[in-house]
């Protein structure tokens, strides 16, 4: 064994020798360095010319973001939305900057070229359309039978026509890319039906889903048919139909946006009211109104109201008051409604404040509408219920009940099930 560890010894030496100076070698080689390797030189060109991976300064981009953590970053970061779908947002990182109707596709020109000859003739059914609504407007009514007569064509011709400057723009590429990036004018015929028919699609069905739920109809009113859009936002959130929203975020006066698709400016009426108001005494429920602005302006592209300062001209009636439910009650339901203003009519506000205080504590929805001589086009609704902020809510507002509890009373046994104390004697 002694003549064996004795072999092994030079060895050994040798070994630590060479590793020894192999690493002196690649430690003095390794300090004059003033970049990195080539290995690593090489992955890093490899990630910059990968057209997947976007740069860094693109990140933030509306057009490029393609995953939900950009999506959410550049929502906090730069308050922009993306633009458009993720698909195509993922497929502009990789292509170049080719406007979308120069692209180099012989088919999708071919295309554009036949969809382009079928605008040019729907221009000139346009053209020919409104001559002939020009021509009858300059003849006398007795010639077509009286003035309800003419009146009846002249709508149904300038239906036709809206139709006809849909039909010339439905299927342009350009105008669908438009729309789909949020770059779309409001003014224009095609932009509003193409919101319109994406509304009714997904989000009214909603809207309707939420009011049969609740019990909105006959609850609250006896029928229902919204043509508006409406959205309501407590600060940053964006409250959907049926929603329960603190009473602490409740207590400032929301945002809403109410979208129509018809053209033209109007005056619209808001209410908002709460069926849900227990009536201890009468054993039922009362309604209350929170908020009544009448004479608000709106437009297809003038859509955003704060309840807490109404536009210029507009003229609110009764001011937010906060939401709030008792203790032990069931769930609030607070509706809001826009109610459009008949022909441009300004409702008498010192009548409006007379009923609101002759209705105090029960408000009805049908004697505002009377009065307003307004249309219900829209409409939108929360719920609220006792949370550990309402009793705090409600002390600020100075409204009263924030100590009391209401529970539910017993109910008595029907006679047959009571038992008879004769028996057990």
């Amino acid at each position: 064994m002694a003549s064996q560890f004795q072999l092994t010894v030079p060895i050994r030496r040798c070994l630590q020798c060479s590793m020894g100076r192999a690493s002196s070698y690649a430690l003095g080689i390794r300090a004059f360095w003033a970049s990195a390797n080539v290995r690593t030189e090489a992955s890093i060109e490899n990630i910059s010319s990968n057209p997947n991976i976007p740069p860094p300064g693109r990140l933030l981009d509306p057009n490029t973001v393609a995953t939900p953590r950009l999506e959410r970053r550049l929502l906090r970061e730069t308050r922009r939305q993306p633009i458009g779908s993720r698909r195509r947002r993922a497929a502009l990182q990789s292509t170049s900057n080719i406007p979308f109707e120069q692209l180099p596709y012989q088919c999708f020109q071919e295309a554009r070229s036949l969809l382009l000859a079928d605008r040019v003739n729907k221009l000139s059914q346009i053209e020919e359309e409104r001559r002939r609504i020009a021509k009858i407007q300059a003849t006398p009514a007795e010639h077509f039978g009286g003035e309800y007569v003419k009146k009846g064509r002249l709508v149904r011709m300038q239906k036709y026509l809206e139709e006809l400057k849909i039909l010339a723009d439905i299927n342009d590429p350009v105008i669908k890319k438009r729309f789909e990036d949020g770059e779309g004018d409001m003014n224009r015929p095609i932009y509003r039906y193409l919101a319109d028919r994406q509304w009714r699609q997904q989000r009214r069905l909603i809207l309707m889903q939420r009011i049969n739920q609740m019990h909105i109809v006959p609850d609250v009113v006896s029928y229902l048919d919204p043509t508006a859009e409406v959205k309501m936002l407590f600060g940053r959130r964006n409250v959907q139909p049926g929603d329960f929203v603190e009473s602490q975020n409740s207590e400032t006066p929301p945002r809403l946006s109410i979208q129509v698709f018809d053209k033209g400016e109007r005056f619209v009426s808001i209410v908002v009211i709460d069926p849900d108001v227990p009536n201890v005494e009468m054993d039922s429920f009362d309604s209350r109104c929170h908020f009544l602005a009448v004479n608000v302006r709106i437009s297809p592209n003038s859509t955003f109201v704060s309840l807490a300062q109404t536009p210029d001209g507009s003229h609110t009636i009764r001011p937010w008051l906060p939401p709030h439910a008792q203790k032990g009650s069931p769930y609030h339901r607070l509706v809001v409604f826009i109610l459009e203003q008949k022909d441009g009519q300004r409702p008498d506000s010192q009548d409006l404040k007379r009923m609101l205080e002759t209705q105090a504590a029960r408000f009805s929805i049908q004697s505002c509408m009377s009065r307003i001589h307004g249309k219900l086009t829209g409409i939108h609704l929360f719920r609220t219920k006792w949370d550990d902020g309402t009793a705090s809510v409600m002390q600020r507002a100075g409204i009263k009940g924030a100590d009391i509890e209401l529970k539910r009373k017993k109910p008595e046994k029907l006679p047959y099930k009571k038992k008879n104390p004769e028996r057990y004697r």
